[in-house]
């Protein structure tokens, strides 16, 4: 097969080293996937596909929970949520690989009924097949011990996370003023239940110990708009950058780095990156990866 090189150009010109080689699926094992250009299901088919398929990830009769960012009661245009279009789709794959049950839920910051009513996600996702769950509810989670946590020792943790046989984390990437940036580790704070605990004790280090023990099977970046500013909420739709782009991997280290570049900046510029990459929860730096990148 002749092989060439997806060359980025604009906004995203350069954002991953690495190999940049196309490839037939399953003709070689790429660590990240970065697609480009394309509507947010065009974009995750392609992105699944190059990966080796939704069935490499589930198989017949398994629990899914799908893990998007749904925390604020806004529209999908703010870019505070994971775009609802992306989430119907992953929730499509799972199905159509034999998942038994795929669940979805958040730990939302605004109320929780408007807030997946509002965001599109709800209607999406049981358009989709999905089921809804509520993450507001302090019976629900269940106490785990964080085994490399430096301060984060232990907390309590969604039982679908601790229960389903894959979980799909899908964050939208963000500005935010706490975390510098929301991307797959800071959308974890969604699936536990103390977030003031976090807070106040060296955020960004408790993100990354959290990491440490809770491992998504897949990470999934909806980049498709970027809420550049006045994170993580936004103050209008001004804050938002349309780059329909998406970012795919395993390592959730690596996945936030790559999305770290695309924002415009650095993986050590955001302290929870950094600090992950040193305790060995995956890796920041994308030239020791094999990258896929598709323009569509």
């Amino acid at each position: 097969m002749k092989r060439r090189e997806f060359i980025w150009k604009g906004i995203g010109a350069g954002i991953l080293a690495g190999s940049a080689l196309a490839s037939k699926p399953g003709e070689q094992a790429w660590d990240l996937v970065a697609v480009k250009g394309g509507e947010p299901a065009a974009m995750f088919d392609k992105a699944i596909l190059s990966l080796g398929g939704m069935k490499k990830y589930v198989q017949p009769n398994q629990t899914v929970v799908i893990k998007p960012n749904i925390g604020w009661d806004t529209s999908a245009e703010s870019a505070a949520n994971t775009n609802p279009q992306l989430v119907a789709r992953i929730v499509e794959h799972c199905l159509s690989a034999g998942a038994k049950t795929v669940y979805l839920f958040d730990h939302t910051i605004n109320e929780w009924t408007r807030t997946y009513s509002n965001s599109g996600i709800e209607k999406a996702a049981k358009d989709a097949g999905a089921k809804i769950v509520s993450g507001n509810s302090e019976s629900y989670y269940h106490e785990v011990t964080i085994k490399k946590g430096k301060i984060l020792k232990k907390d309590k943790v969604h039982e679908l996370i601790l229960e389903s046989d894959v979980f799909i984390n899908v964050p939208i990437l963000k500005n935010h003023g706490g975390s510098t940036l929301t991307i797959s580790m800071k959308n974890l704070m969604g699936v536990m239940w103390d977030r003031r605990y976090w807070h106040d004790n060296d955020l960004h280090q408790c993100i990354a110990d959290f990491a440490s023990e809770i491992k998504p099977t897949l990470n999934v970046v909806d980049a498709y708009r970027v809420m550049k500013r006045n994170g993580p909420r936004g103050v209008s739709l001004s804050d938002v950058v349309e780059m329909k782009s998406l970012i795919i991997s395993e390592d959730i280290v690596a996945a936030d780095a790559a999305a770290t570049k695309l924002f415009g900046k650095e993986p050590d510029q955001v302290g929870h990156i950094r600090i992950a990459n040193e305790m060995g929860v995956g890796t920041s730096d994308l030239t020791k990866l094999s990258i896929n990148r598709i323009t569509i």
